[in-house]
């Protein structure tokens, strides 16, 4: 498991079209992917299982908690989770959280 935070992700600047904003990139694949929003009410979970495919969690709203092992890690709106394939892991909150996920074998994690 990686955890990073949206803010220290490298963007770049669009100007195409009187455009004034910075792009950044979370993935490009040319697999099937899977993209979903995930809403946890308050102590909501997600139980321990391993990933079929590389797996982001970026959390939008909220709060919680993952992990891999026995040890639990804080994550805040702004934060991204990336879990490898095969990687055991769970998900929980107590006050709610919302979170965007992204499942694909043709994800790239070496940047995170």
């Amino acid at each position: 498991m990686k955890i990073t935070n949206l803010n220290e992700l490298v963007g770049k600047s669009i100007t195409q079209y009187g455009s004034e904003f910075i792009m950044k990139k979370i993935m490009m694949t040319d697999e099937k992917s899977h993209v979903g929003v995930m809403h946890l009410e308050e102590g909501g979970k997600v139980g321990y299982h391993e990933t079929t495919v590389p797996q982001m969690l970026i959390i939008l709203e909220g709060e919680g908690y993952v992990r891999t092992g026995e040890d639990k890690v804080k994550v805040v709106a702004g934060n991204i989770v990336v879990w490898g394939q095969g990687e055991g892991h769970e998900t929980t909150t107590d006050k709610g959280m919302k979170a965007l996920v992204i499942e694909s074998n043709g994800m790239d994690l070496s940047s995170f």
